[in-house]
């Protein structure tokens, strides 16, 4: 089954749908190996990663998609994609949707802040007008080759102009054609009711540890309605927090010996990363080879 259509099963069923965030190819193997169905890599994660700059619009096109184009290719799960504001007009939407669904992304959000965005849980974001996002939605949809592509609208409104005005636009934007919705940063559990009761439909929930939402589990957060729940950035804030422990005790003792109890081994590391697979394969290559030569002597 492609990925496409797996996501979007997992979209439309009746449990929700629990994504962790992952920020590179290496923690998206980490979560496919935890066992989950599907992963979310949005832009904060990617941009502190690769930068160490903040989520402003930092990144273009072409390197998110290949930053993604990597990550697909190290897995075999479905990966949800953040398309910030589409980078620019309705033509650039277009192809940002054909370039994201080559780099082998299964879905992906597209959102109504003006350029540069802002994070979702930060102060001062604005908002274009919702025709001018509903025409992006429009051509995203009409871009994709592939119709299992999900492809969902977020809005930031609630922040900028209230509840009912970022409803009104969601339920715009479903009609221009979005599969799912994601209503950024409610602040109460009666906000995200309200959002589910008024709209109905497929939406997600964006739990941003230490953000303005509720703290909710999956189970909460399914039985107010939600279809997905995602994670996003707990992979990165973890791995800052152990690296600057392990910074530190570098720097103090002289020697990382104090803090191997954190790490992987050198062993576990390698194999996880598929090193005796690789020597297996280069063998029987080298096998066939060697066969193929003695056989015509």
């Amino acid at each position: 089954m492609k990925t496409t259509t797996r996501l979007r099963a997992l979209f439309e069923a009746p449990e929700i749908l629990v994504m962790p965030g992952a920020h590179d190819a290496l923690s998206a193997k980490l979560a496919e190996r935890a066992g989950f169905d599907a992963i979310i890599m949005g832009g904060f994660p990617i941009t502190g990663s690769l930068l160490a700059a903040p989520d402003s619009s930092q990144l273009g096109l072409m390197e998110l998609a290949e930053h993604y184009r990597r990550v697909t290719g190290a897995i075999e799960i479905p990966l949800f994609a953040d398309a910030d504001t589409g980078f620019g007009n309705v033509s650039n939407v277009r192809r940002t949707a054909r370039e994201f669904e080559r780099a082998g992304v299964s879905g992906f959000f597209i959102e109504d802040q003006i350029f540069p965005k802002r994070c979702g849980h930060t102060p001062g974001k604005a908002v274009v007008p919702a025709d001018e996002m509903v025409s992006k939605i429009k051509a995203a949809t009409d871009a994709r080759v592939d119709s299992d592509l999900v492809i969902m609208a977020r809005t930031d409104a609630l922040a900028v102009e209230g509840i009912n005005a970022a409803i009104d636009r969601a339920g715009l934007y479903r009609e221009a054609g979005a599969d799912a919705l994601f209503v950024e940063a409610p602040t109460s559990v009666e906000e995200m009711r309200k959002i589910i009761n008024d709209l109905g439909g497929l939406h997600m929930a964006n739990m941003i540890d230490f953000g303005m939402s509720p703290d909710l589990n999956a189970e909460e957060l399914e039985e107010i309605g939600f279809s997905c729940a995602v994670w996003g950035l707990s992979s990165i804030f973890t791995m800052t927090r152990a690296l600057i422990d392990l910074y530190a005790r570098i720097k103090s003792d002289g020697t990382s010996a104090n803090a191997r109890e954190n790490m992987v081994s050198f062993a576990e590391f390698t194999d996880l990363v598929g090193l005796p697979q690789m020597r297996q394969t280069e063998q029987d290559d080298l096998d066939f080879a060697k066969a193929l030569i003695d056989s015509r002597d």
